[in-house]
């Protein structure tokens, strides 16, 4: 029997500049866990297209978008459908911004614009306690810096969620569901350079938006402690795999 692969729902696409420079979703969150390509599958669900059973991958990750969940957009709500059935299956799930908040969205909580409007650059969070699932993919420290950018947050979190971090402008940075899922707001999978440039083609409506461009340029530093979440997260997955390959020897 052949290993599961990862499964990659990418939810939509950078910005034009944004890939063609750094390329596709599929490619960051690869390089940030040092995943093999070819022991993913990516399934762009933004496209219709469609997604496995959850027991033929070993875990799945949910990207960013452009879109807004509050839209409910008929390949978002399906996707919603599909997460409360990986849930049910008990399948290691990660989701990152739109992720994060369609997961929260698919178990009961509130997604819809922050009323304090956008946040993004990088940001000191605050992480709220210990919990030992979390500590299995990564022993965070009490504050570590990650990257941001996103219009809307988890307003309330589903019933039986832990929220785990925190940022001054958002306060589910990190949002725990039993001990197989975990979503967070900001970007892990972001490089300092991948979040410059995140700024640099928004500048005009972040200046319209009154930011500080300059400030935000020049808070903009390494990220090695969210990555590491990633990283425990393929950890965990890969396991899982070793598990399929001795079942079937």
């Amino acid at each position: 029997m052949s290993p599961r692969p990862l499964l990659i729902i990418a939810t939509g696409a950078p910005p034009p500049a944004i890939r063609a420079r750094f390329g596709g979703y599929t490619g960051w969150f690869l390089h940030a866990m040092r995943w093999p390509r070819v022991q993913a599958l990516t399934v762009q669900v933004d496209r219709d297209q469609a997604l496995p059973a959850p027991g033929a991958v070993c875990g799945a990750l949910i990207t960013g978008s452009a879109a807004m969940v509050s839209e409910r957009l008929d390949w978002s709500e399906r996707t919603a459908g599909w997460l409360r059935a990986a849930m049910d299956a008990r399948l290691p799930l990660f989701g990152v911004c739109y992720g994060h908040q369609l997961l929260a969205h698919a178990l009961g909580g509130r997604v819809d614009y922050h009323p304090q409007g956008r946040e993004i650059g990088t940001q000191d969070i605050e992480r709220l306690g210990a919990d030992g699932a979390l500590d299995a993919l990564a022993p965070l420290p009490q504050r570590f810096a990650a990257h941001t950018t996103h219009l809307q947050s988890v307003l309330e979190a589903p019933a039986g969620a832990r929220v785990l971090a925190r940022s001054a402008h958002d306060p589910h940075q990190i949002l725990m569901y039993g001990d197989c899922a975990v979503t967070t707001q900001f970007h892990p999978e972001f490089s300092s350079d991948n979040m410059r440039a995140h700024l640099r083609i928004r500048a005009a409506k972040l200046r319209e938006e009154g930011l500080d461009m300059r400030a935000l340029l020049a808070a903009v530093r390494p990220t090695p402690w969210a990555r590491r979440l990633l990283r425990g997260f393929a950890r965990h997955c890969a396991m899982g795999r070793e598990d399929t390959l001795r079942a079937a020897a």
